[in-house]
């Protein structure tokens, strides 16, 4: 599977360095997270952690996209959020001493970095700059979440559909385009809006005769990126 060589330490100091908020730690806090870092690979489709386990580790994202979704009781999945490299994820558990609120699951092959919640909670007290580093990073889930309510509850699935397709954009030969990917089914993006494959199969059609975007097999052109943009404020 092509694994990277495990506890990898000049690796995964590379790879802090590429994080956000946490990049310009100490070295020695660096040195001591990447020291009790190991590596794991996850296939695609594989659960990293299900909800209501007990959070005794943090992970890295180095590489792959990974899902984290809460279930309902008859069975409705809810996307809590989506992430890509670099990342951090497990971290909200781990600092509020709760089980994961979550699960996350592998959308394609992952390489990720497992830290033990332990490392990070004996080096906060001893280094003001973790800490502040930490909760910027949890200031900016708290942002994501209210972001996550407004949409669902205030906006419609085409203004959702706008600003998720917007988030995601790549520039490529001068367009902006969303790849799709291999994971990347009409079913998976519903449950990424919180909506089911019927009425996202009609918001792109909506937006589609528009003439905002265009959906072809390989990807997604946005047309009119700000007509996009003033479509996800409605």
């Amino acid at each position: 599977m092509g694994h990277k060589p495990m506890n990898n330490f000049t690796h995964i100091k590379n790879i802090l360095q590429h994080l956000r908020h946490f990049g310009e730690l100490p070295e020695e806090v660096q040195e001591a997270i990447a020291a009790s870092a190991s590596h794991r690979h996850f296939d695609a489709g594989q659960v990293i952690y299900v909800e209501g386990e007990p959070a005794e580790s943090i992970y890295i994202l180095e590489s792959g996209w990974v899902k984290a979704t809460r279930m309902t009781r008859e069975g409705r999945e809810q996307a809590m959020m989506f992430l890509r490299p670099v990342e951090v994820f497990g971290d909200i558990a781990v600092f509020t001493g709760t089980t994961y609120p979550g699960t996350v699951v592998a959308l394609e092959d992952v390489e990720a970095w497992v830290i033990p919640a332990q490392t990070l909670l004996d080096l906060i007290p001893r280094h003001p700059e973790l800490a502040m580093a930490v909760i910027r990073h949890l200031g900016g889930r708290v942002l994501h979440y209210i972001s996550l309510v407004e949409d669902l509850s205030l906006r419609s699935v085409e203004s959702r559909l706008a600003n998720t397709l917007l988030r995601y954009a790549e520039p490529r030969e001068g367009q902006l385009i969303v790849p799709r990917r291999d994971w990347t089914t009409f079913d998976e993006m519903a449950v990424r809006l919180g909506t089911v494959r019927d009425v996202l199969s009609r918001a792109l059609k909506t937006l589609e005769a528009e003439g905002l975007l265009k959906v072809e097999k390989q990807a997604i052109i946005l047309v009119d990126p700000k007509g996009l943009e003033q479509r996800g404020s409605l």
